[in-house]
């Protein structure tokens, strides 16, 4: 732990081990070639199945990813498609492909404006353009399939289980990173099928595991949160207090 994260809360105490986790925990793009083994893998899940769900319908299904042969297709077949994506989407690459793709490429980004958002955007020209990888080389993926029948948000509990994953899976060592590229294959029905990735269940994250190859862990900084604490009656307005500094 840093020094701020081990700094006191308004003078109650020292953070807790599970704060600790929680504070320090970095997402890790670069892993060792060896694999965690098995039994951690297998404690790791199991921090997942317990994660708390809407009704406990527990709206999830498990797969992991450990053959480098099927490891590298996957990487394979995705640069693939994320090569034909951008095929479609970069307008700007001609004065031609702007007059004509332009509006194509907009519509395209309005209608999926969270996953061609900037961010995910510029990630999917860099794995187009081959400078950057999918899975990051892991030795290890835990695909999370949701099941679409579950109570109010499915895609909630997923999160909630998956966070449950990765706090587990940096307790004890490990790197985690999530990966929501996973999309990318289910354009194919090839990996669908092998997968078995049909109603109700599809594949929108899976978590990129193994030993980390670089140390990454550590607090980095974060936006202050300005929270509103309703302390008083109806007709009271809330105060504003500054959460972090």
């Amino acid at each position: 732990m840093t020094t701020s994260t081990a700094k006191k809360i308004d003078c109650i105490g020292e953070w807790t081990p599970v704060e600790e986790v929680i504070l320090s925990r970095r997402s890790t793009r670069a892993f060792k070639k060896e694999p965690l083994p098995d039994f951690m893998i297998r404690r790791i899940l199991e921090a997942g199945r317990f994660a708390p769900s809407a009704g406990n319908m527990q709206p999830w299904k498990f797969a992991v990813i450990k053959s480098p042969e099927i490891l590298e297709a996957m990487e394979s077949d995705a640069a693939k498609i994320a090569r034909r994506m951008m095929f479609v989407l970069d307008y700007t690459r001609s004065r031609f492909r702007s007059v004509f793709l332009k509006p194509v490429s907009k519509f395209f980004i309005r209608l999926l404006h969270n996953e061609l958002h900037p961010v995910p955007f510029g990630l999917l020209n860099e794995i187009a353009a081959g400078r950057a990888p999918v899975f990051h080389h892991a030795p290890a993926i835990i695909l999370i399939l949701e099941d679409q029948r579950g109570v109010s948000s499915p895609p909630m509990d997923i999160g909630i289980c998956g966070q449950n994953m990765v706090l587990a899976a940096h307790s004890m060592g490990a790197a985690t990173c999530w990966i929501g590229l996973i999309k990318l294959l289910m354009y194919d029905p090839k990996w669908k099928k092998f997968f078995g990735v049909k109603y109700p269940y599809k594949l929108n994250v899976c978590i990129a595991l193994g030993w980390p190859k670089v140390a990454s862990d550590g607090q980095v900084p974060r936006e202050v949160q300005l929270v509103e604490w309703y302390e008083g009656g109806m007709g009271e307005a809330p105060r504003i207090e500054k959460q972090g500094e």
